[in-house]
């Protein structure tokens, strides 16, 4: 039964003009609408942060918040209709993740409704805020410039792999945030007297043939970009990787769960949480232009022992000391 329907059935059932009168005193739970870039079942426990933060502002997904989700299935072009199908909705404020083209889709189909965002670049050059300190319009958010952190998971590959010369690195050709990746990278190389090799991907197709030029040059370590879409296909990157014997590091710590080497990068759950927090205070009254855009405090080290061992590695103790997740 749609809400609509529901809502014209209970007032077509009251009949005591009492009853009436109290359900018309119940305030109206707020209506979030929670825009993704992927598939539901790819991030489970960052909606369980989303859904932590709401709660703790004071809302209950399914209590006192209704939540509308919308999809769009590694399919970033859908993005623009989903959030236009969330405004039709008259959502009161829509939480935006999974990607910047979620910020941008969604501040394209509104000014009016408040959005909070999960950004991953830099939101004053993209346009989506006036400045960090005081967005103005309907959009703030967390903002953790992932492309920033390139430099430091080379450095933390490279105490697990000194021996490489020649480091690969996987981007996005679909991801405007790639150019930036690529130059942090080569100066970082240089710098070491390393060989930089860039290859791009756009589906998976196109990964198999990366890693298979990367063994061609003789890549002995990769870093492959924090990107939402490699984060979607981790599992066939995990495989890659281990075909090629290629010690790789990525940003999300399921990459290590799941059997990658080394992930170094923000806490995604606590991103999320923080814009659930966000969205509550958006809610009791808050402006979206008045609350600064955040940056993310909480950082994660992973490491796969096993991983190491079967690629012949051998982890520093030091390095093992920093890691928030070591799998064994």
């Amino acid at each position: 039964m749609r809400r609509r329907d529901f809502i014209g059935c209970t007032i077509g059932a009251t009949v005591a003009w009492p009853l009436a009168g109290q359900a018309q005193q119940q305030p109206r739970a707020p209506v979030v609408g929670f825009l993704h870039s992927a598939a539901p079942g790819q991030v489970v426990d960052l909606v369980g942060s989303f859904q932590g933060g709401l709660k703790e502002g004071g809302f209950i997904a399914g209590q006192n918040a209704v939540m509308k989700y919308r999809w769009a299935d590694n399919d970033n072009g859908r993005l623009p209709a989903l959030a236009a199908e969330l405004v039709n909705e008259k959502v009161d404020i829509i939480a935006a993740a999974g990607g910047d083209r979620s910020a941008m889709a969604a501040k394209g189909a509104t000014s009016r409704i408040p959005i909070v965002a999960v950004i991953g670049g830099d939101p004053v050059a993209e346009g989506l805020v006036k400045s960090l300190g005081r967005p103005g319009g309907n959009l703030t958010g967390v903002s953790f410039l992932t492309a920033s952190l390139t430099v430091k998971r080379l450095e933390l590959l490279l105490e697990v792999a000194p021996k490489a010369k020649v480091v690969g690195l996987l981007v996005n050709s679909k991801n405007p945030q790639s150019a930036g990746v690529i130059d942090d990278v080569q100066r970082a190389t240089q710098a070491r007297t390393l060989t930089a090799h860039v290859v791009k991907v756009g589906t998976e197709a196109e990964a198999d043939e990366a890693f298979a030029t990367m063994d061609r040059l003789h890549a002995s370590a990769l870093i492959i970009q924090a990107d939402p879409y490699f984060n979607n296909i981790r599992g066939r990157l995990i495989a890659l990787a281990a075909r090629y014997s290629l010690p790789a590091i990525m940003e999300r710590h399921a990459f290590v769960s799941e059997g990658g080497l080394m992930s170094y990068g923000t806490s995604l759950p606590d991103v999320y949480r923080q814009v659930g927090v966000y969205c509550a205070k958006i809610l009791k009254g808050a402006e979206p232009g008045d609350l600064p855009v955040l940056q993310p405090t909480k950082f994660e080290l992973a490491v796969n022992l096993k991983t190491a061992k079967t690629l012949g590695l051998t982890v520093p103790s030091v390095l093992l000391a920093r890691a928030d997740e070591v799998v064994e």
